[in-house]
């Protein structure tokens, strides 16, 4: 069990997304209102110890700069494999995707010279929607 820390939000595909304190997750679609929502990878998830691993090289990294959709915290991503569910409060959401290709180095890429996403992110499909808050417990089943 883990701790859903942030939810990030962005309007258009290739920028950084903003923190939100709550949101609707929309069954096979995503976050709504989010750029991401109804493409083959409808929520992203990160885990902030990934995050943290490059914060002595960018120290001012935060939710949302890695352009994942939730950071969470205490739930083993990196342990996932696709087709594994897990809750968060009243959803339900089914691994797809286990990392993703950069197909142009993002900023952080850029600053640092590597980045987490491509390898620690994970990708998911909403089975059940229903609204999440961060602070929300996320469970695997």
């Amino acid at each position: 069990m883990g701790q859903v820390l942030a939810i990030c939000v962005s309007k258009k595909k290739g920028e950084q997304k903003k923190p939100v304190d709550s949101a609707m997750l929309i069954e096979d679609h995503g976050i709504e209102g989010d750029a991401h929502a109804g493409s083959g990878r409808q929520v992203s998830l990160l885990a902030v110890e990934s995050v943290d691993k490059m914060r002595h090289k960018l120290p001012t990294l935060k939710a949302g700069d890695f352009a994942e959709n939730l950071l969470v915290s205490g739930f083993p991503i990196t342990f996932l494999r696709v087709g594994q569910q897990f809750s968060i409060g009243s959803t339900l959401l089914e691994l797809t995707q286990i990392g993703k290709k950069c197909h142009s180095k993002c900023e952080i890429h850029k600053a640092v010279g590597f980045c987490v996403m491509p390898t620690e992110g994970i990708f998911a499909k909403v089975l059940k929607g229903g609204e999440i808050t961060a602070g929300d417990e996320i469970t695997l089943l």
